[in-house]
């Protein structure tokens, strides 16, 4: 039987019972790819992130429920908290290795600063089976690595009754609808069936594709966002062309030792 620590951090929130929790285990060493991939499954969070530190920097890899993935933004700043707090509290800059390239993350008295590659946005025509799979037709529509639906108001957003099913079919990973917002720039919903993840609660995977896109219509390059989920959450972005930079906070829920193998 094997044991590891494995913390459960609340990223962008300052609050535990908001924003989206992640798994975080760092290791020594690599376990197989089936072992992350069961202990994923096990935690059935929206993520689970395995990091092991190689020649200076640290390797970062997510997995969902469903599989793992190249990009997470969420568990990247739940990573990197756990890494400032615990393994290296002196540190104040951590740079990961990833399948999206190297990604730098700074601390920033409480918040965590975090700098990702933007998705290029396609548009893309409107048609009857993506209005059904969201129930209400998009004012536009983009394809990045996700689709995007730009819908007429916040209301809107929050209103929107996925049809799962219909987004497991559709092309890329992930669902996001987004508005201009009230109280925050734009508000954003995400839905990630393919990962066996219903709604994810926060998701800066979906900002590197929205704050672009916002960024543009808007004529500003620093905005706030709210992810209109039942958990919400606030991410302070900045657009810099190829790079979107996600800032948030996070909250420990837990420190727990798991056990596996034989």
């Amino acid at each position: 039987m094997q044991t590891m620590k494995q913390y459960v951090v609340d990223a962008f929130t300052d609050k535990v019972f908001a924003g989206n929790p992640a798994a975080v285990c760092i290791m020594d060493k690599w376990l197989p790819d089936d072992t992350m991939q069961k202990i994923a499954i096990e935690n059935n969070l929206s993520e689970t992130a395995f990091a092991v530190k190689e020649n200076g920097k640290y390797h970062l890899r997510w997995f969902t429920p469903g599989g793992e993935v190249e990009l997470c933004g969420h568990a990247t700043l739940a990573t990197s908290y756990v890494l400032m707090r615990f393994t290296e509290p002196e540190c104040k800059q951590v740079q990961f290795d990833t399948l999206s390239g190297v990604l730098t993350v700074k601390r920033d008295n409480d918040l965590l600063v975090m700098d990702f590659p933007s998705f290029s946005l396609m548009s893309i025509d409107i048609t009857d089976i993506l209005i059904r799979a969201i129930g209400i037709r998009p004012s536009k529509a983009y394809i990045g690595a996700d689709i995007v639906c730009v819908l007429d108001s916040e209301e809107q957003v929050k209103k929107v009754i996925p049809d799962l099913d219909i987004i497991r079919g559709l092309d890329g990973l992930c669902l996001h609808v987004t508005s201009k917002g009230t109280s925050y720039d734009c508000v954003t919903r995400t839905f990630a069936p393919k990962c066996n993840v219903s709604e994810d609660p926060v998701c800066g995977r979906g900002h590197c594709h929205v704050i672009p896109l916002w960024a543009k219509e808007l004529g500003k390059n620093e905005l706030t966002a709210y992810q209109a989920s039942s958990r919400g959450g606030v991410l302070y972005c900045r657009y810099e062309g190829e790079r979107t930079v996600l800032s948030g906070k996070a909250a420990l829920f837990s420190e727990a030792q798991i056990y596996f193998g034989d």
